[in-house]
């Protein structure tokens, strides 16, 4: 069983054609890349994945089950726990703390964090490799390779069986780009979740996943990048 499918998915958005997808499967403790996705069918893509939307023709399943299935707003928060995300649509408070960030996956009461609290968010950041006095300044003094971070522990915080990652790329410094890709690549071995990196080009989505797809937006036809590509972008 896939931990997500795409079959025969088409899905209008305002665009100067729709979103199609003739074909995918993301198999568990998986990382794949998908090439061709600009910010907004980035962003329909994600709400395909985790139900918010419904395609116009084609099934989206979750771990076996149908999108289209989903009954009522209980079992549709049931879907969408199975999901992390990291995109830099996942809003931080500048002035709260990585930790603090962190521990509003799990409760809004932040100042102070609970012992226990703290303790759970610590865990999330040193699987996401944030360490140091850092965790206790605000997050507004941070770079950018330290927000993805934080939302990399965040998107862990609910233990999903599908991490969706946007444009993991963006506001990154080139040295923080290898590292980060490790560390989401690391994460997804450990916890035997399924990683779904959207990008804009293939060249975009090879540091993060060693398997890219490009999309062809006519078709909907998905094509495996050379394998190649990684070690020409790298070295």
């Amino acid at each position: 069983m896939s931990a997500l499918r795409f079959s025969g998915v088409t899905k209008q958005y305002g665009g100067l054609r729709p979103l199609r997808l003739r074909a995918l499967a993301i198999e568990s403790g998986t990382v794949v890349g998908l090439a061709g996705f600009d910010q907004t069918t980035a962003e329909v893509f994600v709400n395909l994945a985790m139900g918010a939307t419904l395609p116009e023709e084609g099934t989206v399943e979750v771990l076996g089950r149908s999108t289209a299935s989903i009954a009522d707003s209980d079992e549709w928060l049931a879907i969408v726990d199975r999901f992390g995300i990291i995109s830099e649509r996942v809003v931080l408070i500048e002035h709260f703390t990585p930790l603090q960030n962190i521990a509003m996956s799990m409760t809004l009461d932040v100042e102070p964090l609970a012992n226990d609290i703290r303790a759970q968010a610590e865990a999330l950041a040193r699987e996401a490799a944030l360490e140091g006095d850092t965790l206790d300044r605000p997050v507004t003094d941070g770079s950018a390779a330290l927000r993805q971070r934080v939302r990399l522990a965040r998107a862990l915080a609910g233990s999903p069986a599908v991490l969706l990652v946007e444009h993991p790329m963006a506001g990154l410094d080139a040295a923080h780009v290898a590292p980060f890709a490790r560390d989401i690549q690391r994460v997804a071995a450990a916890r035997g979740i399924a990683v779904v990196v959207l990008a804009a080009d293939a060249s975009a989505a090879a540091p993060f996943a060693p398997r890219v797809l490009t999309l062809n937006g006519g078709t909907g036809e998905l094509t495996e990048s050379g394998r190649g590509l990684l070690k020409k972008l790298f070295g």
